[in-house]
């Protein structure tokens, strides 16, 4: 492998699995056929080799060499191939020092570990078939998850619910796979083991199924990553009053000064699960400086790069015409648009209908310095993101008997197996050779196998996805 050469897979390693720092505790994993032996040279307590599997230990951790304790520590024994990487492993609890972890960590060393990659115990559970390739990916994505949304939808993925589905799929289609290949062996005699009628009612529902978790990655991707909502609008037209309303909290300087914003802002916001990276940017009109210019230029890209724009203007000051002029030339096209008419406390209710005409379904009425119309704005954000009511669920809720896609690589690996799937339906329609079939069925099956690793995976692609973990999972 490039990045985990084969040879090192039989190292024993080691690494801290709790967060760099000072702690009350501080806990090492050593995971490898000698982690137990290795151990046990510098621990003073019971022969850790003879203890059973999934046991705890107190001792010390001795310094051979000048008999110098360490610290005093408890050690948790777990035997192949009962652990998490289906090796011998220890996990040394010590106290949170960080000088205590390199000591310990370096009398390891000095006996025969190494220090471990990132992801490479992750890695070996995956090679030793405790995880398949989606599970080692939730692995990371718990630990990332900061809603319980996310949380969610990782421990679901780690628990095998979106591979045990995709399974499922993969074995009905090996199915037919195999008869039309056994089909092959017999091309001599014209004759047709796989049904196409059933072979093409299969697919139809292989399709479907393949649809809806593709789907599903719009809501699992903001889930995992958040929505960027970026709120935009010409000066004093209330975007960092917005911002501070929607936070509870006074987070950005709010001045009658046109320009006080000349950077951008970046907090976030929680509504039942899910994310929202709010983004108060700069005042859009001509600069008045250079400074102010770079400003405006940061609000235009992330405009461009926004998942959802809050297009805020102050109902006192503009024209419906300028309203629309300014949607024409700011609003991207691939980004959900909510136009929020503030001080509307200030407008008499005919004015206001011009407004609310322009853009109905977008519009949305409010008062950031009074408070008004807060709540309503962010049930407006969360029912755009997922289609439900805030009031009336949350986001894990959603989640309940549903498999959601949150990986980009799967959803890429779901969208090429739903191409090859469709080349196989069209090509039952047109009676072609059931070799050009297999072949369309076969591409099928290897997307679906990349998801899990269920077949051979590039070793470039294991680097690439371990890689990116933390030291010391």
């Amino acid at each position: 492998m490039s990045f985990y050469a084969a040879a090192d897979l039989n190292d024993t390693i080691v690494a801290p699995i709790t967060p760099p720092g000072v702690g009350a505790i501080g806990v090492l994993r050593m995971s490898g056929s000698n982690a137990i032996a290795i151990c046990n040279s510098v621990f003073k307590g019971k022969d850790l080799t003879r203890q059973r599997s999934h046991t705890l230990h107190f001792g010390a951790i001795v310094n051979p060499n000048n008999k110098q304790v360490i610290d005093e520590v408890l050690v948790s024994v777990f035997k192949a191939p009962h652990s998490y990487t289906s090796e011998n492993t220890v996990e040394v609890s010590c106290h949170g020092s960080p000088y205590i972890l390199q000591q310990v960590i370096q009398l390891f060393i000095t006996g025969g570990a190494r220090l471990a990659k990132p992801g490479e115990f992750t890695l070996r559970a995956f090679l030793h078939g405790k995880l398949d390739l989606s599970q080692a990916e939730a692995v990371a994505d718990l630990i990332a998850s900061e809603t319980e949304a996310a949380h969610h939808i990782a421990l679901n993925q780690m628990r095998g619910g979106f591979s045990g589905q995709l399974q499922q799929l993969r074995e009905q289609l090996i199915h037919f796979a195999s008869l039309i290949e056994l089909e092959l062996d017999f091309s001599t005699e014209d004759v047709e083991f796989a049904d196409r009628t059933q072979l093409t009612q299969l697919v139809q529902q292989l399709l479907y199924a393949l649809t809806q978790l593709i789907e599903s990655f719009a809501l699992g991707n903001v889930i995992k990553n958040g929505v960027a909502t970026v709120i935009a609008g010409r000066p004093n037209a209330g975007k960092s009053t917005l911002l501070n309303a929607l936070l509870n909290e006074e987070r950005a300087i709010v001045s009658e000064i046109a320009g006080t914003t000349r950077d951008t802002i970046e907090e976030t916001l929680n509504i039942n699960g899910i994310t929202f990276r709010l983004i108060d940017t700069a005042g859009l009109r001509e600069a008045q400086d250079r400074i102010e210019a770079i400003g405006v230029e940061k609000t235009l890209q992330k405009i461009a790069q926004a998942t959802l724009l809050l297009y805020v203007f102050d109902v006192t000051q503009l024209t419906p015409a300028e309203v629309e002029k300014d949607l024409q030339q700011l609003h991207p096209n691939d980004a959900q648009l909510l136009v929020i008419a503030n001080k509307i406390d200030e407008l008499d209710e005919k004015t206001e209908n011009s407004f609310r005409n322009l853009y109905p379904e977008a519009y949305l009425p409010l008062s950031a310095k009074q408070g008004n119309g807060i709540a309503a704005l962010k049930q407006a954000l969360y029912q755009i993101v997922t289609g439900q009511t805030a009031n009336n669920s949350n986001s894990a809720a959603l989640l309940q008997n549903n498999a959601i896609v949150s990986n980009a690589r799967h959803a890429e690996a779901l969208q090429n197996a739903r191409e090859a799937l469709q080349q196989v339906l069209q090509g039952i329609s047109l009676h072609i050779s059931g070799e050009l079939l297999a072949a369309d069925i076969r591409r099928a099956l290897a997307y679906l196998a990349s998801i899990t690793g269920a077949e051979i995976t590039p070793d470039d692609l294991l680097g690439n996805i371990f890689s990116k973990f933390c030291i010391g999972k």
